[in-house]
């Protein structure tokens, strides 16, 4: 069968569910997956979730039969949060998993996380895999399939990693968490009545139609609900997840949202305190300038890198870096944990991090250089123009001033900078604007958004 190539990403396969892929696209890439692990010399069963869109049963059932008609044997872990399928892979008999999760994407959307061997697929290994749905199988045997719940083993490690004492926090925290009915509401209010928070958690039941708001924290009407609550209950410390789970918000308590970079601060000096200065800390070209600086500032030596999970993760191996962290609320650990993206050990990690402090989060930020800054900003652009309107970004601008081009283009002004970027995920450029006051901000906005309209985007 043809499947449309559109849907074969940087760094993982993404979706309209029975659209542009359906469930014979799943089956297809079933058999796709074990030719490639064939083509590595990879053999061994592999790890299978989903989060809990309601597409996901039939892809999996379609991908599941890909797999096992394939010859690979298939642990299904059930529906479950993304970044347990990757605890899965260090866990249980497997030399890959796969996640079928639309992510952050509306609910008509469903898609595919995979990792293989050591490492996530991206880029060339995504096209590979398109290049052999069409492959035969070969089977030597069908493989077969069981089934593990690792949810509570997955909770136990966390609390095991996030501290050896008991209670695991050094002092009792008021919370609000967010699940937004997506898959972390199978595992969160678990975890946090483990580790001893106080609080109460909003839009816990698992739906994902996601009835009450989209389950994307880097978005501030989202966070609405979070923010009320935090204010309400005098909490000190609000936290949400995105519909799978890798990705975290975080509300201080004075309701104020606290985005990735400013979040990473705090896990960086953790980290540089803990284990030593000189080490390496990577982030994302949409971070805050005052992020490389309170980076330097604690001892650690930045890294601005691209955006994606599996291209943060192969720099990570690549530095020895012992965590990274995106804007969008990506954050990675290869201290004390297994260096994927996982929300909800990152969680865990930061209350550790305000309990022993005795601080709240906006206190800890309190000493970091202001700026003013634009959340992430995403303008729709169809995906067979938006990288030729970026690469036309950086060219144009890059005549004109010094710029970053290794993720898009990050125009830098001296006082303030641009970004300008295609999305691997969605139809949409991504923008975002910084500057040490709310005049520049507007101008440097203003700059980048006449060149985006001179190309025909609408902004």
């Amino acid at each position: 069968m043809t499947i449309p190539s559109s849907i074969f990403r940087q760094y993982d396969i993404r979706g309209v569910v029975g659209d542009d892929l359906t469930v014979g696209a799943a089956r297809a890439i079933g058999v796709a997956y074990a030719a490639l692990a064939r083509e590595r010399g990879i053999a061994g069963a592999v790890a299978v979730g989903r989060d809990n869109r309601p597409s996901g049963d039939a892809l999996r059932d379609a991908l599941v039969d890909g797999l096992t008609t394939s010859g690979l044997d298939v642990i299904d872990v059930g529906v479950v949060p993304t970044p347990l399928v990757y605890w899965s892979t260090h866990h249980l008999p497997v030399v890959g998993g796969i996640q079928i999760t639309g992510s952050h994407n509306p609910p008509e959307y469903n898609g595919f996380k995979l990792s293989l061997g050591a490492g996530t697929l991206h880029g060339g290994d995504i096209q590979r895999l398109h290049q052999l749905t069409t492959a035969e199988r070969y089977v030597e045997a069908v493989g077969v399939v069981r089934h593990e719940v690792v949810v509570e083993r997955y909770v136990d490690d966390v609390v095991a990693r996030t501290s050896t004492s008991e209670p695991p926090l050094s002092r009792p925290i008021r919370a609000v968490w967010d699940c937004g009915n997506g898959a972390a509401a199978l595992v969160a209010p678990q975890l946090f009545e483990r580790l001893g928070v106080e609080g109460r958690g909003l839009y816990c039941e698992s739906d994902g139609t996601f009835p009450n708001h989209h389950p994307d924290p880097t978005v501030p009407e989202n966070l609405q609900a979070l923010i009320e609550a935090v204010r309400e209950d005098g909490a000190e410390i609000g936290v949400a997840f995105d519909g799978d789970g890798d990705r975290i918000g975080v509300v201080d308590a004075t309701g104020e949202i606290v985005w990735g970079d400013r979040l990473l601060i705090l896990y960086a000096r953790d980290v540089l305190a803990r284990e030593g200065q000189g080490q390496p800390i990577i982030f994302d070209v949409k971070c805050s300038q005052a992020l490389s600086g309170e980076i330097e500032r604690a001892g650690g030596v930045p890294i601005m890198w691209k955006t994606g999970h599996s291209l943060i993760k192969e720099k990570m191996r690549e530095t020895g870096a012992p965590i990274a962290g995106e804007m969008s609320g990506h954050m990675f650990f290869t201290e004390g944990f297994y260096g994927h993206d996982d929300a909800l050990y990152g969680a865990a990690r930061l209350l550790r991090i305000v309990a022993d402090s005795g601080r709240p989060v906006h206190e800890l930020l309190a000493d970091v250089p202001p700026y003013v800054a634009t959340p992430e900003i995403r303008i729709d652009c169809p995906d067979a123009l938006k990288f030729g309107i970026v690469g036309r970004a950086v060219a144009h601008f890059r005549a004109r001033y010094d710029v970053i081009d290794v993720d898009g283009v990050r125009v830098l002004f001296g006082d303030g900078w641009g970004l300008i970027r295609a999305s691997n995920t969605q139809p949409v450029i991504v923008a975002r604007y910084e500057a040490r006051s709310a005049d520049r901000l507007s101008a440097i906005r203003a700059e980048l958004e006449e060149f985006l309209r001179d190309q025909g985007v609408e902004v």
